[in-house]
């Protein structure tokens, strides 16, 4: 069974902001694969179907960001699940511009709370990541305070309007992952994403 882990903040003041892109991309891809309706799984809603004959679990935890670990808890007890292979975290990645996004195998939290709970909870940091792009284009770095309020922050309106341009090739990495794996898709898209 393959997870993809959806990094965000529940409560309607947050949907729109930075912070909540891996909860766009998991809600888009349920809806593009179909899969079941949303449902409460302990911590976390969850929504699940079937990629060929790969199981999928699409998971948005419902605690704040800087426990999204616990939603993997469950996943982590499972016999033969490796988080190493079946993980994959979706993120916003500040250090990215808008419209830009990468994969990674493994990797530090560089920060980011939600992978820093990940980490902890998996106790490794071999799991792969989609790292995308909510960074500020250079006409608006200096517009706030700190990161904590820039994250929080919602998306302009054109920023959003790329992020949504983007939703679709976001949803073909996720689906190469589940097919193909880490390395195959890391060559095709981290390539594609800079073009």
């Amino acid at each position: 069974m393959k997870v993809i882990l959806g990094l965000g903040n529940p409560g309607r003041e947050y949907e729109a902001t930075r912070h909540n892109v891996g909860w766009w991309v998991v809600d888009h891809v349920a809806d593009v694969w179909r899969f079941d309706r949303w449902k409460r799984d302990g911590d976390a809603d969850v929504s699940s179907g079937m990629v060929g004959r790969t199981r999928v679990k699409l998971v948005k935890p419902r605690t704040y960001m800087n426990l999204s670990g616990v939603a993997m808890r469950a996943y982590v007890r499972k016999p033969g699940w490796d988080a190493s292979k079946d993980l994959l975290v979706v993120v916003d990645e500040v250090a990215l511009q808008v419209g830009r996004y990468r994969i990674r195998a493994r990797g530090s939290a560089g920060g980011h709370n939600g992978l820093k709970s990940v980490e902890g909870a998996l106790e490794s940091r071999e799991y792969a990541r989609l790292r995308i792009g909510v960074g500020p284009s250079p006409e608006r770095v200096g517009i706030y305070r700190d990161l904590a309020s820039f994250v929080l922050a919602p998306f302009a309106r054109d920023e959003g309007d790329m992020i949504v341009e983007l939703l679709p090739r976001l949803t073909e990495a996720v689906g190469m992952w589940v097919r193909e794996g880490t390395d195959a898709t890391m060559n095709v898209h981290n390539r594609e994403a800079k073009s």
